[in-house]
Protein backbone atom coordinates (compact mmCIF):
# COMPACT_ATOMS: atom_id res chain seq x y z
CA UNK A 1 0.00 0.00 0.00
CA UNK A 2 1.08 3.82 -0.93
CA UNK A 3 0.92 5.32 2.26
CA UNK A 4 -0.99 8.71 2.84
CA UNK A 5 -3.92 10.61 4.32
CA UNK A 6 -6.95 8.80 4.59
CA UNK A 7 -9.49 10.77 3.55
CA UNK A 8 -12.89 11.95 5.45
CA UNK A 9 -15.32 8.72 5.45
CA UNK A 10 -18.20 6.86 6.86
CA UNK A 11 -16.17 3.86 8.14
CA UNK A 12 -15.99 4.47 11.65
CA UNK A 13 -17.53 1.80 12.88
CA UNK A 14 -18.18 -0.26 9.91
CA UNK A 15 -16.59 -3.99 10.05
CA UNK A 16 -14.93 -4.45 6.72
CA UNK A 17 -13.55 -8.35 5.44
CA UNK A 18 -9.99 -7.98 3.97
CA UNK A 19 -9.22 -11.05 2.03
CA UNK A 20 -6.45 -11.44 0.57
CA UNK A 21 -3.64 -14.43 0.78
CA UNK A 22 -0.50 -12.52 1.63
CA UNK A 23 -0.48 -11.50 5.34
CA UNK A 24 1.31 -8.23 4.97
CA UNK A 25 -0.43 -7.16 2.19
CA UNK A 26 -3.87 -7.80 4.67
CA UNK A 27 -2.27 -5.77 7.34
CA UNK A 28 -1.53 -3.12 5.28
CA UNK A 29 -5.03 -2.56 4.13
CA UNK A 30 -6.05 -3.58 7.29
CA UNK A 31 -3.84 -0.08 8.69
CA UNK A 32 -5.20 2.13 6.50
CA UNK A 33 -8.89 0.93 6.79
CA UNK A 34 -8.08 1.36 10.35
CA UNK A 35 -6.96 5.29 10.10
CA UNK A 36 -10.39 5.37 9.11
CA UNK A 37 -12.24 3.83 12.04
CA UNK A 38 -13.20 0.95 10.31
CA UNK A 39 -13.04 -2.42 12.63
CA UNK A 40 -11.20 -4.41 10.35
CA UNK A 41 -11.20 -8.36 9.84
CA UNK A 42 -8.16 -10.56 7.49
CA UNK A 43 -8.61 -13.86 6.18
CA UNK A 44 -6.85 -15.13 3.56
CA UNK A 45 -8.69 -17.75 1.30
CA UNK A 46 -12.16 -17.81 -0.24
CA UNK A 47 -13.97 -20.78 1.82
CA UNK A 48 -13.02 -17.93 4.82
CA UNK A 49 -14.57 -15.05 3.66
CA UNK A 50 -17.66 -17.02 2.85
CA UNK A 51 -17.70 -18.56 6.43
CA UNK A 52 -17.00 -14.93 7.92
CA UNK A 53 -20.05 -13.16 5.69
CA UNK A 54 -22.04 -16.54 6.92
CA UNK A 55 -21.18 -16.29 10.48
CA UNK A 56 -21.33 -12.25 10.92
CA UNK A 57 -24.14 -10.46 10.03
CA UNK A 58 -22.30 -7.06 10.87
CA UNK A 59 -20.02 -7.38 7.64
CA UNK A 60 -20.88 -4.01 5.78
CA UNK A 61 -18.34 -4.63 3.02
CA UNK A 62 -15.57 -6.53 2.02
CA UNK A 63 -11.97 -5.65 0.29
CA UNK A 64 -10.79 -8.77 -1.99
CA UNK A 65 -7.44 -9.15 -3.20
CA UNK A 66 -8.18 -12.58 -4.46
CA UNK A 67 -6.28 -13.45 -7.58
CA UNK A 68 -9.64 -15.08 -9.28
CA UNK A 69 -12.99 -13.33 -7.12
CA UNK A 70 -15.31 -13.91 -9.58
CA UNK A 71 -16.58 -17.24 -7.98
CA UNK A 72 -16.94 -15.75 -4.54
CA UNK A 73 -18.12 -12.21 -5.93
CA UNK A 74 -20.99 -14.10 -7.63
CA UNK A 75 -22.10 -16.48 -4.14
CA UNK A 76 -21.80 -13.50 -1.73
CA UNK A 77 -23.57 -10.74 -4.03
CA UNK A 78 -26.86 -13.18 -4.20
CA UNK A 79 -26.38 -13.41 -0.56
CA UNK A 80 -25.76 -9.75 0.55
CA UNK A 81 -26.92 -7.26 -1.71
CA UNK A 82 -26.25 -4.45 1.20
CA UNK A 83 -22.91 -5.00 1.48
CA UNK A 84 -19.93 -3.01 -0.34
CA UNK A 85 -16.74 -5.29 -2.21
CA UNK A 86 -13.96 -3.55 -3.53
CA UNK A 87 -11.45 -5.43 -5.69
CA UNK A 88 -7.55 -5.10 -5.71
CA UNK A 89 -5.73 -6.54 -8.52
CA UNK A 90 -2.10 -5.83 -9.94
CA UNK A 91 -2.81 -6.09 -13.63
CA UNK A 92 -6.35 -6.18 -14.95
CA UNK A 93 -7.45 -6.10 -18.44
CA UNK A 94 -10.46 -4.06 -18.98
CA UNK A 95 -12.54 -7.45 -19.64
CA UNK A 96 -11.69 -8.57 -15.98
CA UNK A 97 -12.54 -5.32 -14.59
CA UNK A 98 -15.90 -5.28 -16.26
CA UNK A 99 -16.38 -9.36 -15.50
CA UNK A 100 -15.77 -8.30 -11.65
CA UNK A 101 -18.18 -5.27 -11.56
CA UNK A 102 -20.89 -7.88 -13.68
CA UNK A 103 -20.35 -10.61 -10.88
CA UNK A 104 -20.84 -8.14 -7.55
CA UNK A 105 -17.76 -6.19 -7.54
CA UNK A 106 -18.68 -1.91 -6.87
CA UNK A 107 -15.24 -1.09 -8.05
CA UNK A 108 -11.82 -2.87 -9.08
CA UNK A 109 -8.75 -0.91 -8.07
CA UNK A 110 -5.18 -1.74 -9.58
CA UNK A 111 -2.18 -1.81 -7.08
CA UNK A 112 -0.53 -0.24 -5.61
CA UNK A 113 -3.21 1.08 -4.02
CA UNK A 114 -2.99 4.57 -2.25
CA UNK A 115 -5.03 4.63 1.36
CA UNK A 116 -6.92 7.33 0.14
CA UNK A 117 -7.85 6.05 -2.62
CA UNK A 118 -8.85 2.35 -1.06
CA UNK A 119 -11.01 4.99 1.36
CA UNK A 120 -12.67 7.02 -0.63
CA UNK A 121 -13.70 3.51 -2.94
CA UNK A 122 -15.12 1.82 -0.25
CA UNK A 123 -17.08 5.00 1.25
CA UNK A 124 -18.54 5.37 -2.10
CA UNK A 125 -19.77 1.58 -2.36
CA UNK A 126 -21.05 1.61 1.11
CA UNK A 127 -23.27 4.97 0.33
CA UNK A 128 -24.58 3.38 -2.89
CA UNK A 129 -25.30 -0.08 -1.28
CA UNK A 130 -26.80 1.66 2.02
CA UNK A 131 -29.01 3.81 -0.68
CA UNK A 132 -30.40 0.95 -2.00
CA UNK A 133 -31.16 -1.19 0.44
CA UNK A 134 -33.53 1.47 2.75
CA UNK A 135 -36.33 0.16 2.08
CA UNK A 136 -38.78 3.01 3.40
CA UNK A 137 -42.50 2.40 3.68
CA UNK A 138 -44.32 2.26 0.51
CA UNK A 139 -48.10 3.64 -1.28
CA UNK A 140 -49.68 0.53 -2.37
CA UNK A 141 -49.05 1.47 -6.29
CA UNK A 142 -45.18 0.73 -5.81
CA UNK A 143 -45.11 -3.16 -6.16
CA UNK A 144 -41.87 -2.88 -8.61
CA UNK A 145 -38.64 -3.34 -6.75
CA UNK A 146 -37.07 0.07 -6.03
CA UNK A 147 -40.09 2.19 -6.22
CA UNK A 148 -40.69 1.78 -2.62
CA UNK A 149 -38.36 4.29 -2.43
CA UNK A 150 -40.34 6.79 -4.48
CA UNK A 151 -43.34 8.06 -2.28
CA UNK A 152 -45.87 9.91 -3.48
CA UNK A 153 -49.78 9.67 -4.32
CA UNK A 154 -50.23 12.52 -5.89
CA UNK A 155 -50.90 12.06 -9.84
CA UNK A 156 -48.47 13.30 -11.28
CA UNK A 157 -46.54 10.82 -9.16
CA UNK A 158 -48.61 7.70 -9.70
CA UNK A 159 -47.85 8.66 -13.48
CA UNK A 160 -44.41 8.45 -12.74
CA UNK A 161 -44.83 5.19 -10.37
CA UNK A 162 -46.84 4.10 -14.05
CA UNK A 163 -44.16 5.30 -16.33
CA UNK A 164 -41.54 3.41 -14.27
CA UNK A 165 -42.91 -0.20 -14.34
CA UNK A 166 -44.10 0.31 -18.42
CA UNK A 167 -40.58 1.75 -19.39
CA UNK A 168 -38.61 -0.13 -17.07
CA UNK A 169 -39.70 -3.27 -18.66
CA UNK A 170 -37.91 -2.41 -21.73
CA UNK A 171 -34.84 -1.46 -22.87
CA UNK A 172 -36.23 2.20 -24.24
CA UNK A 173 -33.81 4.87 -23.72
CA UNK A 174 -35.26 7.26 -20.33
CA UNK A 175 -34.88 10.95 -19.50
CA UNK A 176 -36.27 12.75 -16.98
CA UNK A 177 -37.09 16.34 -16.05
CA UNK A 178 -37.08 18.03 -12.75
CA UNK A 179 -35.61 20.84 -10.61
CA UNK A 180 -32.68 19.70 -8.30
CA UNK A 181 -33.53 17.31 -5.28
CA UNK A 182 -37.02 15.94 -6.71
CA UNK A 183 -35.62 12.41 -6.90
CA UNK A 184 -33.85 11.41 -10.27
CA UNK A 185 -31.50 9.69 -8.96
CA UNK A 186 -34.33 7.13 -6.81
CA UNK A 187 -36.36 7.21 -10.12
CA UNK A 188 -33.28 6.18 -12.33
CA UNK A 189 -32.75 3.29 -10.05
CA UNK A 190 -36.39 1.89 -9.80
CA UNK A 191 -36.25 1.88 -13.46
CA UNK A 192 -32.99 -0.06 -13.17
CA UNK A 193 -35.30 -2.76 -10.95
CA UNK A 194 -37.78 -2.52 -12.90
CA UNK A 195 -35.64 -3.76 -15.92
CA UNK A 196 -34.65 -7.46 -17.03
CA UNK A 197 -31.08 -6.04 -16.12
CA UNK A 198 -32.18 -5.74 -12.80
CA UNK A 199 -29.34 -8.09 -11.70
CA UNK A 200 -26.98 -6.15 -13.40
CA UNK A 201 -24.74 -3.48 -12.24
CA UNK A 202 -26.17 0.36 -12.09
CA UNK A 203 -23.97 2.71 -12.36
CA UNK A 204 -24.28 6.82 -12.12
CA UNK A 205 -22.78 9.46 -12.68
CA UNK A 206 -23.50 13.47 -12.20
CA UNK A 207 -21.72 14.79 -15.31
CA UNK A 208 -21.50 18.49 -13.90
CA UNK A 209 -19.75 17.21 -10.91
CA UNK A 210 -16.89 16.37 -13.33
CA UNK A 211 -14.41 18.34 -15.08
CA UNK A 212 -14.83 18.90 -18.69
CA UNK A 213 -11.41 17.51 -18.76
CA UNK A 214 -12.09 14.72 -16.85
CA UNK A 215 -15.69 13.63 -17.68
CA UNK A 216 -14.18 11.86 -21.12
CA UNK A 217 -12.37 9.28 -19.12
CA UNK A 218 -14.67 8.74 -16.87
CA UNK A 219 -17.09 7.87 -18.90
CA UNK A 220 -14.90 5.93 -21.42
CA UNK A 221 -11.94 5.30 -19.52
CA UNK A 222 -8.23 5.62 -20.87
CA UNK A 223 -6.01 3.69 -21.40
CA UNK A 224 -2.15 4.09 -19.24
CA UNK A 225 -0.18 7.19 -20.37
CA UNK A 226 -3.42 8.59 -22.47
CA UNK A 227 -2.30 11.96 -20.64
CA UNK A 228 -0.49 13.33 -17.80
CA UNK A 229 -1.62 11.13 -14.79
CA UNK A 230 -3.02 8.33 -16.47
CA UNK A 231 -0.26 5.53 -15.10
CA UNK A 232 -2.79 2.14 -15.29
CA UNK A 233 -5.81 1.91 -17.84
CA UNK A 234 -8.85 3.03 -16.22
CA UNK A 235 -12.32 1.36 -17.07
CA UNK A 236 -15.05 4.31 -17.60
CA UNK A 237 -18.70 4.39 -16.47
CA UNK A 238 -20.08 3.10 -19.51
CA UNK A 239 -18.11 -0.44 -19.56
CA UNK A 240 -18.29 -0.80 -16.19
CA UNK A 241 -22.05 -0.39 -16.81
CA UNK A 242 -21.91 -3.49 -19.18
CA UNK A 243 -25.11 -5.66 -19.23
CA UNK A 244 -27.15 -3.24 -16.65
CA UNK A 245 -27.89 0.46 -16.50
CA UNK A 246 -26.16 3.43 -17.17
CA UNK A 247 -27.47 7.14 -15.06
CA UNK A 248 -26.15 10.27 -16.92
CA UNK A 249 -27.51 13.03 -14.40
CA UNK A 250 -26.95 16.72 -15.19
CA UNK A 251 -26.90 15.66 -18.85
CA UNK A 252 -27.79 19.55 -19.79
CA UNK A 253 -23.82 20.42 -18.30
CA UNK A 254 -22.34 18.51 -21.11
CA UNK A 255 -20.20 20.39 -23.63
CA UNK A 256 -20.99 20.66 -27.14
CA UNK A 257 -17.70 18.05 -27.69
CA UNK A 258 -19.28 15.78 -24.76
CA UNK A 259 -22.39 16.09 -26.34
CA UNK A 260 -21.14 14.44 -29.97
CA UNK A 261 -19.47 12.09 -28.39
CA UNK A 262 -22.56 10.98 -26.12
CA UNK A 263 -24.85 10.95 -29.42
CA UNK A 264 -22.32 8.41 -31.54
CA UNK A 265 -22.22 6.06 -28.13
CA UNK A 266 -25.89 6.22 -28.21
CA UNK A 267 -26.87 5.31 -31.79
CA UNK A 268 -23.34 2.83 -32.22
CA UNK A 269 -23.01 0.91 -28.89
CA UNK A 270 -19.60 1.67 -28.85
CA UNK A 271 -16.64 3.97 -28.07
CA UNK A 272 -12.90 4.30 -27.90
CA UNK A 273 -11.50 4.92 -24.60
CA UNK A 274 -9.15 7.61 -24.58
CA UNK A 275 -5.85 7.24 -25.94
CA UNK A 276 -6.98 4.28 -27.62
CA UNK A 277 -7.80 2.87 -31.41
CA UNK A 278 -9.57 0.07 -29.61
CA UNK A 279 -13.25 0.08 -30.41
CA UNK A 280 -15.23 -1.20 -26.95
CA UNK A 281 -18.79 -2.70 -27.73
CA UNK A 282 -21.60 -2.17 -24.64
CA UNK A 283 -24.47 -3.54 -23.89
CA UNK A 284 -25.97 -0.51 -21.57
CA UNK A 285 -29.56 0.72 -21.02
CA UNK A 286 -29.50 4.56 -21.01
CA UNK A 287 -31.08 6.76 -18.21
CA UNK A 288 -30.58 10.59 -18.06
CA UNK A 289 -31.74 13.32 -16.08
CA UNK A 290 -31.64 17.10 -16.59
CA UNK A 291 -32.64 19.88 -14.22
CA UNK A 292 -33.30 22.00 -17.24
CA UNK A 293 -35.78 22.04 -19.71
CA UNK A 294 -33.62 21.04 -22.27
CA UNK A 295 -36.07 22.19 -25.51
CA UNK A 296 -35.22 25.43 -24.31
CA UNK A 297 -31.34 24.66 -24.57
CA UNK A 298 -32.29 23.14 -28.16
CA UNK A 299 -34.27 26.57 -29.18
CA UNK A 300 -30.73 28.30 -27.18
CA UNK A 301 -28.39 26.45 -29.40
CA UNK A 302 -26.58 25.42 -26.34
CA UNK A 303 -27.92 21.52 -26.59
CA UNK A 304 -27.61 19.40 -29.58
CA UNK A 305 -30.94 18.76 -30.92
CA UNK A 306 -30.34 15.38 -32.98
CA UNK A 307 -28.52 14.34 -29.45
CA UNK A 308 -32.22 15.47 -27.60
CA UNK A 309 -34.13 13.63 -30.42
CA UNK A 310 -31.80 10.54 -29.69
CA UNK A 311 -32.59 10.57 -26.01
CA UNK A 312 -36.39 11.94 -25.64
CA UNK A 313 -37.54 8.48 -26.54
CA UNK A 314 -39.49 8.01 -23.00
CA UNK A 315 -39.88 11.17 -20.81
CA UNK A 316 -40.58 11.17 -17.46
CA UNK A 317 -41.37 14.74 -15.56
CA UNK A 318 -40.57 14.60 -11.78
CA UNK A 319 -42.90 17.71 -10.05
CA UNK A 320 -41.61 19.77 -7.72
CA UNK A 321 -43.10 19.14 -3.95
CA UNK A 322 -44.33 22.73 -4.09
CA UNK A 323 -46.44 21.26 -6.53
CA UNK A 324 -47.40 17.86 -4.94
CA UNK A 325 -48.52 19.46 -0.95
CA UNK A 326 -49.83 16.32 -0.33
CA UNK A 327 -47.19 13.93 -0.44
CA UNK A 328 -45.09 16.47 2.42
CA UNK A 329 -46.22 14.47 5.40
CA UNK A 330 -46.21 10.83 3.66
CA UNK A 331 -42.36 11.84 2.70
CA UNK A 332 -41.71 13.35 6.38
CA UNK A 333 -43.00 10.79 8.12
CA UNK A 334 -40.52 8.47 6.23
CA UNK A 335 -38.13 10.51 6.60
CA UNK A 336 -38.54 10.38 10.37
CA UNK A 337 -38.77 6.69 10.84
CA UNK A 338 -35.48 6.13 9.17
CA UNK A 339 -33.54 8.80 10.57
CA UNK A 340 -34.43 7.89 14.11
CA UNK A 341 -33.42 4.39 13.71
CA UNK A 342 -30.16 5.19 11.65
CA UNK A 343 -29.20 7.92 15.14
CA UNK A 344 -31.04 5.59 17.08
CA UNK A 345 -33.34 8.66 18.75
CA UNK A 346 -36.99 8.46 20.00
CA UNK A 347 -39.00 10.09 17.50
CA UNK A 348 -42.06 9.36 16.85
CA UNK A 349 -43.84 12.04 15.44
CA UNK A 350 -44.16 15.80 14.85
CA UNK A 351 -46.12 18.30 17.01
CA UNK A 352 -49.00 20.21 15.38
CA UNK A 353 -47.08 23.76 14.72
CA UNK A 354 -43.93 21.66 13.54
CA UNK A 355 -45.99 19.90 10.61
CA UNK A 356 -48.03 22.69 10.04
CA UNK A 357 -44.59 24.73 9.14
CA UNK A 358 -43.47 21.28 7.18
CA UNK A 359 -46.42 21.44 5.23
CA UNK A 360 -47.03 25.12 4.29
CA UNK A 361 -42.99 25.88 3.55
CA UNK A 362 -42.35 25.70 -0.47
CA UNK A 363 -38.97 23.86 -0.13
CA UNK A 364 -36.65 25.23 -3.26
CA UNK A 365 -34.75 22.27 -2.55
CA UNK A 366 -37.54 19.86 -2.89
CA UNK A 367 -37.20 16.61 -1.56
CA UNK A 368 -33.89 16.53 -0.50
CA UNK A 369 -34.15 19.73 1.28
CA UNK A 370 -37.24 18.28 3.21
CA UNK A 371 -35.03 15.17 4.15
CA UNK A 372 -32.34 17.45 5.89
CA UNK A 373 -34.48 19.25 7.50
CA UNK A 374 -35.82 16.56 9.31
CA UNK A 375 -32.75 14.56 9.70
CA UNK A 376 -31.48 17.35 11.55
CA UNK A 377 -35.08 17.58 13.50
CA UNK A 378 -34.43 14.16 14.31
CA UNK A 379 -31.05 14.57 15.61
CA UNK A 380 -31.69 18.01 17.43
CA UNK A 381 -34.99 16.95 19.39
CA UNK A 382 -34.71 16.10 22.61
CA UNK A 383 -38.18 14.62 23.34
CA UNK A 384 -40.45 12.00 21.29
CA UNK A 385 -42.04 14.42 19.39
CA UNK A 386 -40.11 16.61 16.81
CA UNK A 387 -40.39 20.50 17.70
CA UNK A 388 -40.85 23.23 15.61
CA UNK A 389 -37.75 24.84 17.44
CA UNK A 390 -35.52 21.58 15.76
CA UNK A 391 -36.80 22.58 12.26
CA UNK A 392 -34.18 24.97 10.11
CA UNK A 393 -34.61 28.58 10.02
CA UNK A 394 -35.71 28.68 6.09
CA UNK A 395 -38.44 26.18 7.29
CA UNK A 396 -39.55 27.55 10.50
CA UNK A 397 -39.26 30.77 10.20
CA UNK A 398 -41.94 32.75 7.75
CA UNK A 399 -40.48 34.59 5.02
CA UNK A 400 -41.67 38.16 6.12
CA UNK A 401 -40.03 37.24 9.80
CA UNK A 402 -36.97 35.51 8.49
CA UNK A 403 -36.04 38.75 7.13
CA UNK A 404 -36.25 40.97 10.02
CA UNK A 405 -32.71 42.26 11.29
CA UNK A 406 -30.86 41.63 7.69
CA UNK A 407 -29.65 44.74 6.99
CA UNK A 408 -29.40 43.63 3.79
CA UNK A 409 -32.46 43.53 3.08
CA UNK A 410 -33.16 47.20 2.94
CA UNK A 411 -33.31 48.13 -0.89
CA UNK A 412 -34.82 50.55 -3.01
CA UNK A 413 -36.22 54.03 -1.75
CA UNK A 414 -38.54 52.01 0.89
CA UNK A 415 -37.85 49.66 3.41
CA UNK A 416 -38.96 46.22 4.37
CA UNK A 417 -41.60 45.88 7.30
CA UNK A 418 -40.58 45.84 10.95
CA UNK A 419 -42.36 43.51 13.05
CA UNK A 420 -43.27 43.79 16.78
CA UNK A 421 -44.36 40.70 18.47
CA UNK A 422 -45.04 39.75 15.09
CA UNK A 423 -47.39 42.08 13.54
CA UNK A 424 -46.12 44.26 10.68
CA UNK A 425 -45.36 47.98 11.99
CA UNK A 426 -43.36 49.77 8.97
CA UNK A 427 -44.38 50.62 5.21
CA UNK A 428 -42.94 48.80 2.55
CA UNK A 429 -42.38 49.81 -1.28
CA UNK A 430 -43.77 48.38 -4.35
CA UNK A 431 -40.68 47.36 -5.79
CA UNK A 432 -39.70 45.79 -2.60
CA UNK A 433 -43.12 43.87 -2.47
CA UNK A 434 -42.05 42.59 -5.54
CA UNK A 435 -38.83 41.20 -4.96
CA UNK A 436 -39.39 40.07 -2.05
CA UNK A 437 -40.71 36.32 -2.94
CA UNK A 438 -37.20 36.05 -5.32
CA UNK A 439 -35.64 36.92 -2.32
CA UNK A 440 -36.69 34.39 0.21
CA UNK A 441 -36.27 32.02 -2.00
CA UNK A 442 -32.46 32.60 -2.98
CA UNK A 443 -31.81 33.06 0.83
CA UNK A 444 -34.30 29.79 1.73
CA UNK A 445 -32.02 27.69 -0.79
CA UNK A 446 -28.56 29.35 0.89
CA UNK A 447 -29.99 28.11 3.87
CA UNK A 448 -30.94 24.87 3.02
CA UNK A 449 -27.33 24.13 1.05
CA UNK A 450 -25.57 25.06 4.13
CA UNK A 451 -24.84 28.47 2.68
CA UNK A 452 -22.92 26.55 -0.44
CA UNK A 453 -23.62 29.17 -3.64
CA UNK A 454 -23.40 26.33 -6.34
CA UNK A 455 -25.40 23.94 -4.48
CA UNK A 456 -28.04 26.97 -3.58
CA UNK A 457 -27.66 27.49 -7.11
CA UNK A 458 -28.29 24.21 -8.92
CA UNK A 459 -31.10 24.00 -6.56
CA UNK A 460 -32.62 27.33 -7.76
CA UNK A 461 -32.27 25.64 -11.40
CA UNK A 462 -29.83 28.33 -12.34
CA UNK A 463 -25.86 29.15 -12.70
CA UNK A 464 -23.55 30.55 -9.53
CA UNK A 465 -22.75 33.14 -11.80
CA UNK A 466 -26.20 34.28 -12.20
CA UNK A 467 -27.18 33.82 -8.41
CA UNK A 468 -24.00 36.13 -7.36
CA UNK A 469 -25.38 38.46 -9.80
CA UNK A 470 -29.22 38.29 -7.96
CA UNK A 471 -27.46 38.73 -4.52
CA UNK A 472 -25.73 41.91 -5.27
CA UNK A 473 -28.87 42.99 -7.56
CA UNK A 474 -31.60 42.34 -4.36
CA UNK A 475 -29.10 43.61 -1.66
CA UNK A 476 -28.10 40.26 0.08
CA UNK A 477 -24.67 40.46 1.59
CA UNK A 478 -22.45 38.39 -0.99
CA UNK A 479 -19.47 38.49 1.53
CA UNK A 480 -21.54 36.15 4.29
CA UNK A 481 -22.88 33.80 2.12
CA UNK A 482 -19.96 32.65 -0.14
CA UNK A 483 -19.34 28.99 0.07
Amino acid sequence: MDRSDTTASNLAGRRILVIDPDRFVREAIGMALEEADAAVIGVGTEPEAIEAFESDPDLAGAVIGLAEPLTMLQSLRRRHRRAAFVAISEFPSVEAAVAAMREGADDVLVKPVVDRELVSSLTRALGRRQMLGVRMPSTPAAATPGLDAVLGDDPRMRRVHELVRTAGATRATVLMNGESGTGKSLVARAIHHASPRADGPFVEIACGSIPETLLESELFGHVAGAFTGAHVDKVGRFLAAHGGTLFLDEINSASPAMQLKLLRVLQERCFEPVGSNDTCEVDVRIVLASNQPLEDLVADGRFRQDLYYRINVVTIDLPPLRERRGDIQTLAEAFRARFAEDHQRTVAGFEPDALDRLLAYDYPGNVRELENAIERGVVLCPGHLLRLADLPDAVRLPPSVRSVGDPASRTGTGSLPAFANGLETGPISLEDALREPERQAILAALASCGGNRTRAASALGIDRTTLYKKLKSLGIDAARTAV
